[in-house]
């Protein structure tokens, strides 16, 4: 297979016109070319933190606090959660991975309530895609031995000790929130030495001298972070000390779209497109252990294929500043998933 266009070619997606030849689902060549198609190649994305499973619940709960949102055992979202059948949740969960991948979102790493019949629902969901969907278990030690990891809810919720070095017996990641409504449970959740962190919304000085000398990574969601009132983590800073891979977060908040999440960040922070991308694709991959996420030689082939010809992105200057702040789901021309192209008409 050979793919031409405008190639946003490695760690600093330096666009040249070329082709990429593609052979057993990897990058074999990339090539320099002339009189190449109007499109532009970006590696795909990898959304490294999202919960599917309130896709049954899409726009509930306005006017509530973060807590009355989410917060476990009773917050709105786990309520909606234990009232859902199986079939509806499955449903809701593969129509919401069906848009991720028709938005270029080649895996995802989730956060599953529910234990292990949360994760069995999720593997469901995701069964019949060209995706990854990686369930992180919340509840229970079960639950994360069923999946891909640990997904802890927050070190004020629980004592979470057990679960960690069963996790690490299992040689599986451990991640969790932290410092999302404040910096309260930070240094709880940094005593653990989890694999990587979720929103960081509020560090101290010591938070973050502690994230740099333990080189813990971070998985942000700031548009979450904004529609639960918590405000914007200072994404700067943390990329300055560590890095940091972008999440859509919950359903309910939010489409889990990672164009639309690139343009928030690119527009709150002075972060360069080329920084951003790379949250999206190459750092959230990294964090789930995959090689791919950037555009070389012997990764594996997951591509986004942008028409720049559609009447948002003609005349487009800086294809990478027009991934991140520009594109979106009316401009996808295609994705490839390892090698292959996936039928966008099917989404």
């Amino acid at each position: 297979m050979e793919l031409s266009g405008t190639i946003l070619r490695g760690s600093e997606y330096e666009p040249i016109e070329g082709r990429i030849v593609i052979e057993d689902g990897r990058i074999e060549a990339i090539e320099e070319a002339t009189n190449v198609p109007d499109r532009i190649v970006s590696p795909a994305f990898v959304n490294a933190h999202t919960h599917l499973g309130d896709s049954i619940a899409k726009e509930a709960g306005r006017g509530l606090s973060l807590a009355e949102l989410v917060a476990p055992p009773d917050g709105l979202k786990h309520r909606l959660l234990r009232e859902a059948d199986r079939d509806e949740m499955v449903d809701g969960m593969k129509r919401s991975l069906e848009f991720a991948l028709a938005t270029g979102t080649v895996a995802c790493l989730d956060f599953r309530e529910g234990g292990v019949e949360g994760v069995s629902r999720l593997e469901e969901a995701a069964s019949e895609l060209p995706i990854d969907a990686y369930a992180f278990g919340r509840e229970s030690v079960e639950a994360m031995e069923a999946g891909d990891g640990f997904g802890a809810s927050g070190a004020n919720d629980a004592d979470f000790e057990r679960e960690r070095r069963a996790t690490a017996a299992a040689d599986k990641p451990f991640g969790i929130h932290a410092g999302e409504a404040d910096p309260s449970d930070l240094d709880p959740a940094l005593d653990l030495s989890p694999e990587f962190l979720v929103h960081v919304v509020h560090p101290e000085p010591r938070h973050l001298e502690r994230i740099e000398s333990d080189e813990i990574p971070i998985a942000v969601c700031p548009r979450s972070n904004l529609v639960t009132g918590v405000g914007v983590p200072p994404v700067d800073e943390l990329a300055r000390r560590t890095t940091v891979a972008l999440g859509t977060d919950n359903v309910m908040l939010n489409s889990p779209s990672m164009f639309r999440e690139m343009e928030f960040l690119a527009k709150h922070t002075s972060l360069e497109a080329p920084a951003i991308l790379r949250m999206g694709t190459r750092n959230g991959a990294a964090l789930l252990g995959r090689d791919d996420g950037l555009i070389e030689e012997g990764r594996p082939a997951n591509l986004l294929v942008l028409d720049a010809d559609t009447p948002n992105l003609a005349g487009v200057l800086d294809p990478v500043r027009a991934v991140v702040r520009r594109a979106g789901q009316g401009d996808v021309a295609d994705v490839i998933v390892d090698g292959r192209s996936v039928e966008m008409s099917d989404w």
